[in-house]
């Protein structure tokens, strides 16, 4: 948190202190760069100014002082030369190159000159170029960070620019006097250089301050300076050079003299200027430097404490949000899960944190989240809570509502002898029961226990056939024979539920025209009860969702009501222990295992002797002219009716003869008939 103001602070005083460093950097490159280049480029550029005198004299008189300057030029310029490669200053890179690349045309110029091939007005402004490449360098060394001297140093070299067009003035007329005469192309050369010297002295005189102007008026007043204009104004008015030399000559050398003279002057008082300014910014550099990284070093040592201490405070803050968070409204939802009342009051005090403003507007803005988080929790929990009464309340009466309903069919069926009429009815019982076992599921999801129980221990094959008889096609399911074994009475009605609710899913999601076939098998940790269809079967990670639901089942949700079976699949398995899974059939289908723990199952009381009294048993059916009996009184008759009938074959020790239409609805009407003394049983027995 307080890394960024250090940062800003620190690039601050980095900023103050880079300007102070760069002023001084500059000042030092100036110096530098004078001491190099600055000495070796004017030594460079008297030479040139000399030779290119000399080289506009006639050849016989250039011809015993030519050969000796340039040796001094030579000299001069390998000095330069060594300077510039010895330079690495990025500003005058590109200007020095440009300045060499033109001091490289020396010899061609020389060789003009010696020639004779161009005229001595083109020679002149050959070595003229090569002055401008050096000024043109000079005028990058000028460069200073102070506003002032750098206006003074334009300035001067403004006059040095001035000097270097009396020289060329002076290298013209020279060449004239030796020849005698002046060109036209010269004459007019010559009226622009007097006006370029005097653009120049003016430009320069407007930007010098006091003390340097000073002694360049008087002396562009005294007699010397005269003398030379003078001596200019009569060779641009007659276009003829003097007519002696020394009109000429004398005025020019006294001029440059004092020009030279003012020069030097002059550039010692800006260098005096220039070492004040140093002092002043290396004065700079010490205050910003010193006083800035106190300043920084204060500011950081204030920054880390405090941001120790807010650290704390935020440490302190984030443990009671992490426990808010990750502790207490999970444990809280799990309880109003569970159906536990809880006081929002209590559940949801304040957090206890000390510290800033800022720390203690935040943990209360945590505690009005946290008491809002617990009031919508508590909220929700009611909401459900009411919801699952509602389906209670609504099961209940849908219950009491089919139990009347199933009196009254038994009513109708005993008082009916009709057959169409009879298997009507049968059928109408048949949508009741599996009327009530979707009152039921309800009241499962509602977190309550349906009523049905059975003091009896119920085999495990009653509790399939029983399951099979309340699903709606269960002609196409398909039992095969299974193990004698038994579950507890207390759970049969709740297993009869699961495996109903399984079939009646691979009935739905499979073809018409193909079988459910059931399984069942003792096996080392309780019974097995398999449930294999021939549908499409699901993908995957559909079949890794369903088993994740199974095996723990979370909140009914109201959205997803097309899952309705399989939250009461998973409801009543948690209840009992039971383990359903569903994986893929090799058939294409998908299996349903349903394992039984052993806790669940108990032993069947054994056989009676053979000399035993006999139970007198009841005749439950007529199935192709055979009674059937059950000596378990659990079981409502009517399932075993429904589902065994179509299974039980007749004794085949005799032929079963062609029966009219007639028999066989007096056989149903019997059927009919054990299917309601059934139900006489099942109702005395405690049967809901």
């Amino acid at each position: 948190m307080l890394l960024l103001p250090l940062l800003s602070l620190s690039a601050l005083w980095g900023f103050v202190l880079n300007l102070t460093v760069g002023d001084g950097q500059a000042l030092l490159r100036a110096g530098r760069l004078y001491q190099t280049l600055g000495v070796t480029s004017t030594d460079l550029g008297l030479a040139l100014q000399a030779e290119r005198a000399d080289s506009a004299l006639s050849p016989a008189k250039r011809a015993r002082s030519l050969g000796a300057q340039r040796e001094r030029t030579d000299a001069a310029l390998r000095a330069f030369t060594a300077a510039a490669a010895e330079t690495d200053d990025a500003q005058v890179r590109q200007t020095l190159r440009d300045t060499t690349q033109e001091l490289a045309r020396l010899d061609t110029i020389r060789a003009s000159v010696d020639t004779g091939l161009e005229t001595r007005l083109t020679n002149l402004n050959a070595y003229n170029g090569l002055m401008d490449s050096l000024f043109r360098l000079y005028e990058q060394l000028t460069s200073v960070p102070d506003l002032p001297i750098f206006q003074q140093a334009s300035a001067m070299q403004a006059m040095s620019n001035a000097r270097e067009v009396i020289s060329r003035e002076s290298a013209l007329i020279g060449g004239a006097l030796s020849e005698g005469e002046l060109t036209e192309a010269e004459t007019a050369a010559f009226t622009e250089y007097v006006a370029a010297r005097k653009f120049l002295h003016a430009r320069a005189l407007s930007t010098l301050d006091a003390e340097l102007r000073g002694p360049y008026d008087r002396f562009f007043a005294g007699p010397a300076f005269a003398a030379f204009t003078l001596a200019e104004a009569r060779v641009a008015v007659t276009g003829e050079p003097p007519r002696r030399s020394e009109h000429w000559t004398k005025p020019v050398a006294d001029v440059t003299a004092q020009l030279d003279r003012l020069g030097a002057s002059s550039a010692k008082i800006l260098a005096e200027r220039s070492d004040a300014v140093s002092t002043t910014v290396m004065v700079r550099i010490a205050v910003a430097g010193g006083v800035g990284l106190l300043a920084v070093i204060a500011s950081i040592v204030i920054s880390v404490r405090f941001g120790r201490r807010l650290s704390s405070e935020l440490a302190g803050l984030r443990s009671a949000a992490l426990d808010l968070a990750e502790v207490r409204l999970p444990h809280l939802v799990t309880r109003l899960r569970g159906g536990e009342q809880v006081n929002v009051r209590k559940e949801a005090p304040p957090l206890k944190v000390s510290g800033a403003a800022e720390i203690l507007d935040v943990a209360k803005a945590f505690g009005s989240v946290q008491r809002t988080a617990i009031e919508a929790a508590v909220g929700q929990a009611n909401l459900r809570r009411g919801i699952s009464q509602v389906f209670l309340n609504l099961a209940r009466r849908k219950q009491g509502l089919l139990h009347r309903q199933l009196t009254l069919l038994d009513g109708m069926q005993r008082r009916t002898h009709e057959p169409d009429a009879l298997d009507d009815l049968f059928r109408l019982d048949h949508l009741t029961t599996r009327m009530r076992r979707h009152a039921e599921g309800l009241i499962i999801l509602s977190g309550s226990a349906p009523g049905r129980v059975w003091r009896q221990p119920v085999p495990a094959l009653d509790v399939v056939r029983a399951a099979t008889a309340e699903v709606e096609d269960y002609t196409r399911i398909s039992v095969e024979p299974m193990p004698t074994a038994a579950v507890d009475g207390s759970a049969a009605a709740d297993l009869v539920h699961l495996v109903a609710e399984l079939l009646e899913n691979a009935t739905i999601y499979s073809p018409p025209n193909t079988t459910v076939q059931v399984r069942g098998d003792a096996v080392s940790n309780g019974y097995v009860i398999e449930i294999e269809d021939r549908g499409l079967g699901l993908a995957p990670e559909e079949y890794d969702r369903l088993n994740a639901l199974l095996v723990d089942p979370p909140e009914f949700d109201l959205a997803d009501s097309d899952r309705l079976g399989l939250f009461v699949v998973a409801k009543l398995a948690a209840r009992h222990g039971v383990s359903v899974t569903v994986r893929a059939s090799p058939f294409g289908g998908t299996t349903a295992i349903v394992l039984i723990p052993r806790g669940l199952l108990v032993e069947q009381p054994a056989l009676p002797p053979a000399d035993a009294p006999r139970r007198e048993r009841k005749p439950l059916a007529l199935v192709g002219g055979t009674t059937t009996t059950t000596t378990h009184k659990g079981l409502p008759r009517r399932v075993r009716q429904a589902n065994l009938a179509p299974q039980l074959k007749a004794p085949e020790q005799e032929p079963r003869p062609e029966r009219s239409p007639d028999e066989v609805r007096d056989l149903f009407s019997a059927f009919q008939r054990g299917t309601q003394r059934g139900r006489e049983e099942e109702a005395q027995e405690g049967d809901l």
